[in-house]
């Protein structure tokens, strides 16, 4: 029988409500599947993740996250170190129920002919061979592991997959959704000051004219309204934010299916004023205005979401 811990005796907040429970996923599995990769994957995707940590110790680190409050998502990874392993696993499992947590179980598993090729490229022992062959010690660990595998919530087999498809795997079921979207800068700059050196997208407005050699235009910056009115009605003005919107979704797309988490476009002109912060400006609305930047259509699985951020680099500099 599971007992819930009673809230009262559970830490509080600085604003007098009760913290929730710490989440708690044991990750486990038989050496050689990616283990070691599934766990970075996890700090990718949010969680607080604890390497060959003994199971006596998960409690209390559970315990001592909640009290502290600053993590939420705590995933441990345990190996199998002997034939005790089973009974310590499943203790600690018991034990982390008693004391009002829900432990889930992630196992990594992959087939015999793949471990053997992987422990052969990297010509590396299995934990348990010991004097034994190599195919030996893959099935003592597979026989100490069965009654866990047979229990875990999710098993992956990464027999066949790529690192991207574990990612994919691994954000869709444990990712917290904030770590998910595409972190996206929109950069505006000025050509004779340099380019962004961290930008994955470059792209040049100075095909537009430069409100620069307008009078009544050239103390005023893109963000003002004459400006921006003046470079959005320019011949090609509008057909390049399109094409540049587009641009942007289909590869922040991309980034996302391979795992990147951030991305910079610069949009630059002559001096960083005018051109390229309006059209910087533009581009910003409209990937904001657009409810498939926020929420992802069902229809279409690669549909990238946002948190868009505007930065100005050269205005000012003149």
């Amino acid at each position: 029988m599971v007992v819930e811990s009673d809230a009262a005796d559970r830490p509080v907040t600085d604003a007098g409500t009760v913290r929730p429970r710490v989440e708690v996923l044991l990750v486990t599995g038989v050496s050689g599947a990616g283990r070691g990769t599934a766990a970075k994957l996890l700090e990718d995707a949010g969680w607080y993740v604890a390497d060959n940590v003994p199971a006596g110790l998960v409690v209390d680190m559970a315990r001592v996250a909640e009290a502290d409050g600053s993590i939420t998502r705590l995933a441990t990874v345990m190996r199998a170190a002997g034939p005790s392993f089973t009974d310590d696993f499943t203790e600690l499992r018991d034990e982390l129920e008693r004391n009002g947590f829900r432990p889930r179980v992630m196992f990594i598993d992959a087939d015999d002919q793949v471990l053997v090729r992987r422990f052969e490229q990297v010509r590396r022992q299995h934990p348990l061979q010991g004097h034994g062959t190599l195919t030996e010690g893959i099935a003592a660990e597979r026989a100490i592991l069965a009654p866990i595998k047979d229990g875990a919530h999710q098993v992956v087999d990464t027999s066949t997959l790529a690192v991207s498809a574990l990612r994919e795997i691994v954000d869709e079921v444990y990712a917290d959704e904030s770590r998910t979207r595409i972190s996206l800068v929109l950069e505006s700059f000025g050509f004779k000051y340099g380019l962004p050196i961290d930008a994955d997208l470059v792209a040049d407005v100075r095909f537009l004219p430069n409100p620069y050699w307008v009078p009544e235009l050239r103390n005023h910056n893109g963000r003002d309204a004459p400006v921006r009115d003046y470079v959005l009605g320019q011949a090609g003005a509008d057909e390049f934010v399109d094409t540049y919107e587009k641009l942007v979704r289909i590869t922040a797309r991309g980034y996302r299916r391979e795992g990147k988490r951030y991305m910079t476009v610069g949009i630059g002109c002559t001096g960083g004023k005018h051109r390229s912060v309006a059209i910087v400006e533009e581009v910003a609305n409209r990937l904001r205005s657009d409810l498939s930047v926020t929420a992802p259509e069902p229809e279409d699985p690669d549909a990238a979401t946002f948190t868009v951020r505007v930065v100005h680099r050269d205005l000012g500099r003149e």
